[in-house]
């Protein structure tokens, strides 16, 4: 996977998708959906900026199996969370909820793999 990549397009995804929540969906969604919808969009734009950031450490630790596996779960965290909260905020389908917990798992692991990469393998400051 490419983690700068993934992290830019994912990233450019959140902006565009907060933008159409705040003046497309204003009035069609009820406040606690576009409260849902906006908090998928600030997950996936912090999450987002984590891959950028792990990108940018792989360019001196490329074969760090720690980063990559961070750099992976964020991705599905940003899937898992960010997504089932949209399809959850425009659909209403309820069980969707359920599988949110999964993405914040994976969101969790991620930055606790990344400190596990800086306690032991970074050698900088």
């Amino acid at each position: 996977m490419n983690a700068l990549l993934v992290g830019a397009i994912s990233g450019m995804t959140a902006v565009a998708l907060s933008a159409f929540g705040a003046h497309a969906l204003e009035g069609v969604l009820s406040e606690r959906a576009m409260d849902t919808f906006q908090t998928a969009a600030d997950y996936q734009f912090y999450h987002s900026l984590a891959l950028v950031f792990v990108a940018l450490l792989g360019t001196n630790y490329p074969d760090s199996t720690k980063l990559k596996w961070s750099a992976g779960l964020f991705a599905v965290g940003i899937v898992l969370f960010s997504g089932s909260l949209y399809l959850l905020s425009l659909s209403g389908i309820r069980w969707l909820g359920m599988i949110t917990p999964l993405g914040g798992v994976s969101f969790i692991l991620g930055w606790l793999i990344l400190a596990f990469f800086a306690a032991r393998d970074y050698s900088r400051i």
